[in-house]
């Protein structure tokens, strides 16, 4: 597991503690089990986007919070080599926290979703933050519940009411798309 990772893990751990809540407690409220949280946390194991996804829900934040919350730099300029990038290593999604730390409630994340990927996130990851979808390159379904969205290079989508969604790369070519989340932070 990379640096990055390792400090997700420790985030996690931080984030659980500060509520107060047992190992039990987060794997009740996440969907995930109890032995893959402390698995994450101990770095023994680096979770999917999904699983990402259920345990930042979890904790009302959105996966880019927790990441940002992970990254320790601040200032206001944050260069491309600085920026946090996480890879999901089932799929091969790679994710690249691009906005710099603020008092800000909006996070700017730039997303490579590999040919044929699917990564599903659970309506607890949106249920506290409003989010666009604005495709950069190739193309992306969009599964928002049991609304479909085909959307190409150039489309932006604002996501509706909280729901289970997917994001999907049926296509043979790579996609890229960037998600601006504004939260209430």
């Amino acid at each position: 597991m990379d640096e990055l990772e390792q400090r997700i893990g420790a985030r996690i751990r931080l984030e659980r503690e500060s509520r107060g809540w047992s190992l039990t407690d987060l794997a009740e409220r996440s969907g995930v089990s109890r032995a893959m949280v402390h698995k994450i946390e101990r770095g023994e194991s680096s979770p999917t986007a999904t699983v990402l996804a259920r345990l930042s829900g979890a904790f009302s934040l959105s996966m880019s919070t927790l990441i940002a919350r992970a990254e320790t730099r601040g200032g206001r300029l944050l260069r491309r080599a600085e920026q946090p990038v996480w890879t999901d290593p089932t799929t091969g999604y790679v994710r690249r926290h691009i906005s710099p730390q603020s008092d800000l409630p909006l996070d700017l994340v730039h997303i490579d979703l590999p040919a044929g990927a699917n990564i599903a996130m659970p309506a607890s990851a949106y249920t506290f933050a409003r989010q666009l979808i604005w495709v950069l390159e190739g193309s992306l379904i969009f599964l928002e519940g049991a609304e479909r969205h085909e959307m190409g290079e150039g489309d932006c989508l604002k996501l509706g009411p909280p729901a289970d969604c997917e994001f999907r790369n049926e296509s043979g070519k790579p996609c890229r798309y960037a998600v601006v989340l504004l939260s209430g932070r």
